[in-house]
């Protein structure tokens, strides 16, 4: 009997597992659902009243950034109320802003595939990242404890070979089921985009952006359901990935933090492995610290911002993830499974 075609029908035979995946298309029915019945398809009044709305906003803009430069190029001492006084004045650029003000901001209640299509996949993301760690830790977990993985390695006297197939299985299993569900996914709100609200004329660099979000989201899908699998091996138990993740939230995320932020630490965002997580889906993400502007004269302005990119975050969940992966292995290979 094939080993990897055992433990596909071990995964899809638990319980825990199937209802998981009912969990996720209820979640994902309820939020088509929810989308459908609040979106309705523009009248050309609302898209005529929208169109001006964002040209002004626009043209606000366009004003903001010339009155900046206005003031920058004068002589003139700065007032009690002005607000652009040692001021970077690209800061106002429309040119240089990350968006401009479209019509679909100025349309509520109008669901925007175009606006409202990365958000919806952070979502998606956030719950098969949920989904892969809780999986890969019930699916060793439970084996350990219950003495399946024993009677496994009875018929199959090799216990890197058998783990190693289980965390290959269980990898493949939830990369094709994220696939699946998040094409799904993104076309159905495609569809209720173009018939129910405004689909817009998303253009390659949105796709290409779209893409990369999804590609990155599903590496991290990834990344936690071997993290539940590794931490779940080597405490022998479901709850030990459960209680693992508990703690790192408890006490570093929230406690740690408040504990940097009282003695003034530089730069603390980047010990965190939320900011790692938010670096490597979106590329690059800032966080400010007045404690980087504490050195700097009154004539050198400072922004007091730092930046994480994707590739050193990306280093960081790979050292992490593969240490406690090959910790999980060393350990089994010597353990006492009795």
């Amino acid at each position: 009997m094939n080993l990897v075609r055992a433990e596909l029908e071990r995964l899809s035979a638990r319980r825990f597992v199937q209802l998981m995946v009912v969990l996720l298309a209820l979640a994902f029915a309820v939020t088509a659902a929810t989308t459908l019945a609040g979106s309705h398809r523009p009248s050309e009044a609302e898209l005529s009243s929208a169109r001006t709305q964002a040209a002004e906003a626009l043209q606000g803009m366009e004003a903001t950034h010339q009155q900046c430069l206005a003031r920058q190029n004068s002589m003139t001492p700065p007032g009690e109320t002005d607000d652009f006084y040692a001021t970077d004045c690209s800061e106002f650029d429309p040119i240089r802003q990350d968006r401009l003000p479209i019509a679909a901001d100025y349309l509520p209640g109008v669901f925007s595939f175009e606006q409202q299509a990365r958000p919806l996949l952070y979502f998606l993301i956030a719950f098969l990242v949920l989904f892969g760690f809780l999986v890969g830790a019930s699916y060793i977990g439970a084996d350990l404890n219950s003495g399946g993985v024993v009677n496994l390695l009875l018929w199959r006297p090799r216990r890197l070979t058998v783990l190693g197939t289980k965390l290959g299985t269980l990898l493949g299993t939830v990369l094709a089921l994220a696939v699946g569900a998040s094409l799904v996914y993104l076309a159905t709100f495609w569809v209720i985009g173009q018939t129910a609200g405004l689909g817009g004329r998303p253009g390659d660099d949105f796709w290409r952006s779209l893409g990369a979000i999804h590609g990155r989201g599903l590496v991290l899908v990834l990344l936690a359901t071997a993290l539940g699998f590794a931490i779940a091996t080597l405490g022998r138990h479901t709850s030990a990935a459960l209680g693992a993740a508990a703690a790192y939230t408890v006490v570093w995320e929230l406690g740690a933090r408040l504990v940097l932020e009282i003695v003034d630490a530089r730069r603390p965002d980047r010990l965190m492995l939320s900011s790692h997580i938010a670096a490597w889906l979106n590329g690059k993400v800032r966080f400010w610290d007045n404690q980087l502007c504490t050195s700097s004269s009154g004539t050198d302005p400072c922004s007091g911002f730092y930046s994480l990119t994707w590739g050193p975050s990306l280093v960081v969940l790979l050292v992490i993830t593969g240490g406690l992966t090959v910790a999980a292995f060393a350990v089994f290979r010597r353990r006492d499974l009795l």
